[in-house]
């Protein structure tokens, strides 16, 4: 016969607010909805709250104590232990079977725990364009079921978004839970993003980095122009002040962060090369 204690995990002398904290955590891991594909799920979770009926109320759990019911709460017949007598010998009698206790048993049954869903995780993978945009995205759910995300504009990465009472369903009339939609925000390869600052490589020909002047460069939300200014070297970080990520509470937008590379002809110059040289031994800049 199973133990109404060991059913919900609980020692003997667990009081009633660890007994009420166990089988709520317990409902909600062992709830059928959770395993559909196991047929004895609904029988399991029967019994976890039979035996919560038992321990949940002093008398019933005083009488399981004693050994007049068992763990659904049904009555026992027979012999049960008494205490000992003078000697240390184990007295016994015999429990009389209470003609109400079948009504009061049904009655117990009608009477449903109220535990509310529990929630659900999933992720959602965005590109930081998609992130800065918004739009609308899709999930699937465990049972088959496709939910519909709504991406606010300017979504960060790490960011939760609730989709309320659409987790599990409650039991004996508690509410759902909610959907929690974890968001993960990935670089298209071109951008990185740190907290809601947004970072991003651009070259830049030799001409515009020693003279100076406009270029394009890539933002989450299109490309904007950018000056470069005179005697510009690899790693000129240029700020775009207010063009990274949005705060959701009310503060401040992210700024982007331009990194330049100067970038040589793709094909060897013989004018710019006989100048370098003319210069190099000008200045000495060159080492031999």
């Amino acid at each position: 016969m199973k133990d109404a204690y060991k059913i919900l995990g609980v020692a003997k002398n667990a009081t009633p607010d660890q007994i009420k904290s166990a089988y709520r955590k317990a409902a909600r891991e062992r709830h059928p909805d959770l395993d559909p594909g196991n047929p004895w799920a609904e029988d399991d979770f029967k019994e976890l709250t039979a035996a919560y009926e038992v321990l949940s109320n002093a008398d019933r759990r005083k009488r399981y104590d004693d050994g007049e019911i068992d763990a659904t709460g049904q009555p026992l017949t027979g012999q049960g232990t008494a205490g000992y007598d003078a000697k240390g010998r184990a007295k016994t009698r015999r429990w009389k079977k209470d003609p109400f206790e079948t009504f009061r048993q049904k009655k117990r049954q009608e009477k449903t725990v109220t535990v509310d869903g529990a929630n659900v995780n999933y992720s959602l993978t965005l590109s930081a364009a998609e992130a800065m945009q918004g739009g609308t995205k899709f999930i699937s759910m465990t049972n088959g079921k496709r939910l519909k995300v709504a991406i606010p504009k300017d979504t960060r990465d790490g960011q939760v978004l609730r989709l309320k009472e659409q987790g599990m369903p409650g039991l004996g009339g508690g509410k759902p839970g909610d959907a929690l939609v974890i968001v993960k925000v990935e670089a298209d390869g071109r951008f990185r993003i740190d907290g809601r600052d947004v970072h991003v490589e651009v070259p830049v020909d030799l001409a515009d980095a020693v003279l100076g002047g406009k270029i394009k460069a890539p933002t989450l939300d299109g490309e904007v122009s950018v000056t470069v200014p005179e005697n510009a070297n690899t790693g000129t970080v240029l700020r775009l002040k207010g063009k990274g990520l949005k705060d959701d509470d009310g503060g401040d937008p992210g700024d982007q962060f331009v990194t330049l590379k100067v970038m040589l002809p793709k094909k060897p110059d013989p004018e710019l090369r006989a100048f370098v040289e003319k210069w190099a031994k000008k200045t000495g800049a060159r080492a031999s």
